[in-house]
């Protein structure tokens, strides 16, 4: 009888066991008591940093406890970035871009003329690059002195990204996309004909990737020649993300799109209305939330693997560990964390920013 009950016990715990590891469990939930509509940032030791719609970074365990909150003057629509030395960097609509340390205190800031929504890059030397509402894109050292700046014609709130060779790009509102040299001098412009919102992604070839408000994604040579592009016919602020096999993922309004390395679509899912970039783990499942508050797993084709109704709309990209955990806030004052089948995967650019810390570098994958 004590055997029977020892195996009963050995089984019930079993089972629980691959029950809370199935794919698609929330794990747990925080209350944050604001909009979260940025994407998380993951440090080395795992805490997650989020930014928020009234004016916090806030330092989570991996464990959902709230470490600590660094407050700044206005909303934060930037999502962090963490650098090597694992200062915390961020702008606000206080209009002024910030560093702060891993215990929470501010190192320095420093002032722009407008809105900073616009989430800084990590140059492989600690060079911080952003854009702002004053029209001005901006290189500053990690001590927060400005290197240098460049003036375009528009406001700025997409996000720059860093190529292997150095290359900085940058969209602005003036319609144009921009590539620059690591000492600000201008290499090319690519002209579309409509504001540039989100933020561009680049393949391990060299090929950018960026979608503009005229409702289509183009396909850059390192050279900004243009290889070909799709009409999406939207303009939502989803900005395109990469598989290991170079599938471009990408939503525009009530589509989510899957498109293949020469431009051609691979195929499409409609059932909701998308504004955040996706996240592609591991085995291949791609992941990304809705207006609606769903939390959608598909493979390539767009089979769906799971989805979690989880309330409020998610506007943020998922984060996701390297054990397969995925972490994404929303509009309904919460943060979650939800069990995912594995890592990211091996690409180049496989989420929002390129990587889990949210520098928008490319780093070579094996």
């Amino acid at each position: 009888m004590k055997k029977y009950f020892a195996l009963s016990a050995m089984l019930l715990i079993s089972i629980s066991t691959l029950v809370a590891e199935e794919p698609g469990k929330l794990i747990w939930e925080t209350s944050v008591g604001y909009y979260c509509d940025a994407s998380a940032a993951l440090a080395e030791d795992g805490t997650i940093y989020i930014t928020s719609s009234n004016s916090k970074l806030d330092a989570i365990s991996t464990t959902g406890t709230k470490k600590w909150s660094f407050n700044s003057m206005s909303d934060i629509k930037s999502s962090p970035a963490i650098g090597s030395d694992g200062t915390i960097y961020f702008g606000s609509r206080d209009r002024h871009f910030y560093a702060v340390t891993p215990e929470g205190k501010e190192k320095w800031h420093f002032r722009t003329g407008g809105w900073v929504d616009s989430s800084p890059a990590i140059a492989a030397d600690g060079t911080i690059f952003f854009g702002s509402w004053d029209k001005a894109f901006y290189a500053i050292d990690s001590n927060g002195k400005q290197k240098w700046k460049m003036e375009t014609g528009g406001p700025i709130d997409s996000s720059p990204v860093i190529s292997a060779d150095g290359t900085v790009y940058i969209g602005s509102h003036d319609q144009k996309f921009y590539a620059l040299t690591p000492d600000g001098k201008l290499k090319w412009a690519f002209e579309t004909k409509g504001p540039i919102v989100a933020s561009p992604a680049i393949a391990m070839d060299g090929t950018i990737y960026i979608s503009s408000v005229d409702g289509n994604l183009y396909a850059l040579n390192p050279d900004g020649s243009m290889k070909w592009k799709f009409h999406t016919g939207g303009t939502r602020t989803s900005s395109p993300v990469l598989d290991k096999d170079g599938i471009i993922y990408i939503g525009v309004n009530n589509f989510y799109y899957s498109i293949k390395p020469d431009g051609t679509k691979n195929a499409d899912f409609g059932n909701d209305d998308f504004d955040g970039s996706a996240a592609v783990m591991d085995n291949g499942v791609v992941v990304f939330g809705s207006q609606q508050g769903t939390l959608y797993a598909f493979n390539s084709q767009f089979e769906i693997q799971w989805y979690l109704a989880l309330g409020g709309a998610m506007t943020c990209s998922p984060t996701i560990s390297s054990n397969g955990m995925i972490y994404v806030g929303s509009n309904a004052f919460k943060f979650r964390a939800i069990k995912g089948p594995s890592g990211l995967a091996k690409s180049s650019w496989p989420c929002f920013r390129g990587n889990n810390k949210q520098t928008g570098r490319v780093v070579e994958t094996k």
